[in-house]
């Protein structure tokens, strides 16, 4: 079985609130500036735009086999195989995640004992659903898919606000 890789799905709403962040550092960088600490400026600005940066370009979720693998960069966040998925739902939760994005699937996992101390659900927001959906359900048909198509106003060119 080949490697599908799916990048993951990027919100107007979070470039929004990363753009309101900087707006309010502004002050605080000619702040900065004006005392000649190009330093401390460098640091935060560095610091600011590159993670979101990271973030952004370098979350993806690949499919290996029988196991999805989350990575941001080189990065591993975690992993886990297809078979023990026992559901796939939209979801809007705003827990930190492997995700760009407000417009979520919220991956549940039944693990084994071996697996005690690991996450019971994933929040991932690939940027083809339905072929990420099809690829999970080739591999194993036995998972509950729950991702509803919605059509209305905030729902435009895929973008959810």
């Amino acid at each position: 079985m080949k490697q599908r890789v799916f990048r993951s799905r990027i919100s107007v709403l979070i470039i929004g609130i990363f753009l309101g962040v900087y707006l309010l550092l502004f002050p605080i960088s000619v702040h900065l500036f004006h005392d000649k600490l190009y330093g401390t400026l460098c640091v935060i600005w560095g610091t600011i735009f590159v993670i979101p940066l990271l973030i952004f370009v370098g979350t993806r979720y690949i499919i290996s086999g029988y196991i999805l693998y989350l990575k941001i960069w080189f990065i591993p966040v975690g992993s886990f195989r297809i078979k023990d998925i026992v559901s796939v739902e939209r979801s809007y939760n705003l827990l930190s995640a492997p995700a760009a994005s407000l417009k979520r699937l919220c991956i549940r996992i039944e693990h084994s004992e071996n697996y005690l101390n690991k996450p019971n659900f994933w929040l991932i927001s690939p940027v083809k659903e339905k072929e990420f959906i099809k690829d999970l359900i080739s591999i194993d048909p036995h998972i509950h898919i729950n991702v509803p198509v919605e059509k209305g106003i905030w729902r435009f060119w895929d973008w959810d606000i």
